[in-house]
């Protein structure tokens, strides 16, 4: 069997080059403006009166005729599945304006819009570019997308085809409580991805560069050459502290969903912690991109993905299932049952409490619900309700 991925690889493009792909995204952000106000207007636009703009707009402008028309379609596909989509989930925004100063440029063309040879990636106009080739690629890709980051970064991302790596047998099951002091608590302490602070660490040289900033900063006039270049330092420390969080989460995950068969995790948003005074060590815990990569990770390989609200999750005992009927401060990292007496750690016991949970709902099919998750979730997640307070047996 086989399983449709993507493989990313650094650009080296020179001057002409990044001219080239930076007039192109202009076009292509012009046709998605056009489309965003076409909506705006009371129209919603649709696959056949995009077409109709797009074929309009190439007839008027010569300048958007210079342009690839690939790459256009692709820009106003991509406008169409985000409106989908924004009717379909609720509380996801319609399509904005793509401004030029905030919008990072980013280009997708199909087969007919590339190729690849002597190691290079060829675009339309004879846009030729140097490809890092980190590794193979596993079959011919059917697309690529390119795209700069916030460092000015040029990259390749392209849609291959590969065999699916087969994932070791496993048995047990394991439950995942999300906090700050440790990343992510577990029923088996051995998995505990604790809090690495990768962050913390550079924050002296954060403060330096942002400090230089600050200083090369003149209200009311155009950003200096010198401004630019300690913003782009303060940005490279932040992108440093992200890539280390996103590689240890990778294998914290790795190590999790190669041994159990059913992984229960706290469906905590951690954009609450973001308002709160401690955003700045939630931010440096990445619980975000470790619940994204255990997720991703064990319904790629076939396992029990339960998603198990946090409420109530810290007030209820794992050892009798009666809840308490004070709630807990942040403060209070230890938990005791006022009905049995039960004493353990806080994040351990709400870890036992949504494994408990996850096992009850899959033995009783009436509660679960099989819902489509929201933006930025994988499809195959089992998403449950809140746990009654007899949601725990003893353990």
């Amino acid at each position: 069997m086989t399983e449709t991925v993507r493989y990313t690889y650094r650009l080296r493009p020179g001057v002409q080059a990044e001219t080239a792909l930076l007039a192109e995204w202009n076009r292509c952000r012009f046709l998605w403006n056009e489309a965003v106000h076409q909506q705006k207007t009371g129209l919603r636009p649709t696959l056949c009166s995009l077409s109709k703009l797009l074929t309009d707009a190439r007839t008027r402008f010569a300048w958007l005729r210079e342009g690839s028309q690939v790459a256009q379609q692709q820009m106003l596909r991509a406008y169409s599945q985000s409106l989908t989509h924004s009717f379909e989930v609720k509380g996801r925004g319609r399509p904005k304006f793509k401004v030029r100063k905030k919008a990072f440029p980013s280009l997708d063309y199909t087969t007919r819009g590339f190729s690849i040879r002597d190691g290079r990636l060829r675009l339309p106009d004879g846009v030729s570019i140097p490809v890092v080739w980190s590794r193979d690629l596993p079959s011919e890709p059917t697309s690529v997308r390119v795209y700069q980051d916030n460092l000015g970064h040029w990259y390749a991302s392209f849609v291959v085809r590969r065999e699916i790596e087969p994932v070791p047998e496993a048995e047990g099951s394991i439950g995942i409580d999300w906090g700050v002091t440790t990343t992510a608590t577990t029923t088996d302490p051995a998995y505990d991805l604790p809090y690495l602070g990768h962050r913390r660490r550079c924050a002296a040289e954060l403060a330096k560069a942002q400090r230089k900033m600050s200083r090369r900063h003149k209200k009311g006039s155009a950003a200096s050459n010198g401004y630019k270049r300690a913003k782009r330092n303060s940005a490279k420390l932040h992108q440093k502290a992200a890539n280390q969080n996103k590689h240890d989460g990778r294998i914290w995950a790795k190590s999790v969903v190669d041994n159990h068969q059913v992984i229960a995790i706290e469906d905590f948003k951690p954009k609450f912690l973001a308002k709160t005074t401690m955003a700045r060590k939630s931010a440096d815990a990445a619980i975000g991109a470790a619940k994204r990569e255990l997720i991703e990770r064990g319904t790629r390989a076939g396992r029990t993905v339960v998603m198990v609200p946090p409420a109530y999750t810290t007030m209820t005992c794992s050892n009798c299932a009666s809840r308490n009927k004070t709630r807990l401060g942040l403060g209070m990292r230890t938990f005791r049952c006022e009905a049995c007496g039960f004493e353990a750690g806080r994040d351990w016991n709400a870890a036992r409490t949504i494994l408990a949970t996850a096992e009850r709902i899959r033995a009783g099919i009436d509660d679960v619900r099989h819902l489509l998750p929201p933006s930025g979730d994988v499809v195959g997640a089992v998403r449950v309700r809140n746990p009654p307070a007899s949601a725990v047996g003893n353990r």
